[in-house]
């Protein structure tokens, strides 16, 4: 969000508040990038651990897990739910070391799988990287960035204007350009592919303006405009999957490119196209559920 708009919405006593809390946040999460990773790490574990549960998003999470797991008992919700702060806590903790990570050095954090595929995609031009809000998501940019690879990304503004500056210099070391979600963000996705830019899609919050697909057997509002104009361009769509394995080490595999139907109705062949990549994302949830982004209203209420 613009400094103007936050002023126009929050006022002189908002913005004070906007500016502490910036300070606190980059203050701790500079001093975390001079520390070692795992202390970065289990520092953000422990802090999302302790406060996470006394969150109106602990009750989003175990909502969605009850509706993604029917069968589940209260223990198997709690112990996910614990498993879902712990890694959300990491991730914060782990932003202050992403940009100097080397995923190709002999002790990186990241193993890659499938590069191939990643690579092969680099020589068409334009393609989509498509992902979603798993593991530590912020690494998933290592990779392309190392070899060169800078994709156009939307993203959701921060309602703290410092902070927003702040988190687009830390992902603008990584990414292309950060596109502003809607309409107009759209627009320069789309511009983009036909410079031949490549673009990463995590396609898996809520869209109200988006299409109802089935997500965990449930109809999910979801983006399909980035979809679509790979399909009218017939552009490598390669999925992306991120694993913690362990505390602080990954598993990064860009899966081969997607098939892409071509019936003559652009809209339902990206409706397939996102079908068959939720069936994918489901089944690396289900592997890991602790690891994905339950605390976001996914379902409709």
């Amino acid at each position: 969000m613009s400094f103007k708009e936050a002023y126009r919405r929050r006022g002189v006593s908002g913005m004070l508040v906007y500016a502490i809390q910036a300070a606190a946040i980059q203050g701790a999460l500079e001093t975390l990038s001079i520390l070692p990773l795992s202390f970065a790490s289990g520092f953000g574990s422990l802090l999302f651990r302790t406060v996470g549960p006394f969150l109106k998003a602990d009750k989003v999470a175990r909502r969605n897990l009850a509706l993604a797991f029917p069968d589940w008992d209260q223990a198997q919700i709690d112990r996910t739910v614990r498993d879902v702060w712990d890694n959300l806590g990491r991730g914060a903790g782990e932003f202050a070391h992403v940009t100097k990570i080397d995923p190709t050095a002999p002790d990186s954090p990241v193993t890659v799988i499938g590069l191939e595929n990643l690579l092969s995609a680099k020589e068409h031009g334009a393609f989509i990287l498509l992902s979603a809000h798993i593991a530590n998501w912020e690494m998933a940019a290592l990779v392309p960035a190392y070899y060169g690879i800078r994709l156009n990304n939307i993203y959701r503004h921060a309602d703290n204007p410092w902070m927003d500056k702040y988190f687009r210099r830390k992902r603008g070391a990584l990414t292309g350009r950060l596109i502003p979600k809607g309409v107009k963000g759209i627009r320069e996705i789309f511009a983009g592919m036909k410079r031949g830019e490549p673009a990463g899609v995590l396609i898996d919050q809520k869209l109200n303006e988006g299409r109802p697909i089935p997500f965990f057997g449930r109809d999910a509002m979801t983006a399909t405009a980035p979809i679509e104009m790979a399909v009218q361009m017939k552009l490598p769509i390669v999925p992306v999957q991120l694993e913690r394995v362990e505390k602080t080490k990954f598993i990064l595999t860009f899966h081969p490119w997607m098939e892409l139907p071509d019936t003559g109705d652009r809209g339902e062949d990206a409706i397939t196209v996102i079908k068959t990549f939720n069936a994918m994302l489901e089944s690396w949830i289900r592997k890991r559920p602790g690891q994905w982004f339950w605390v976001h209203k996914r379902w409709p209420n």
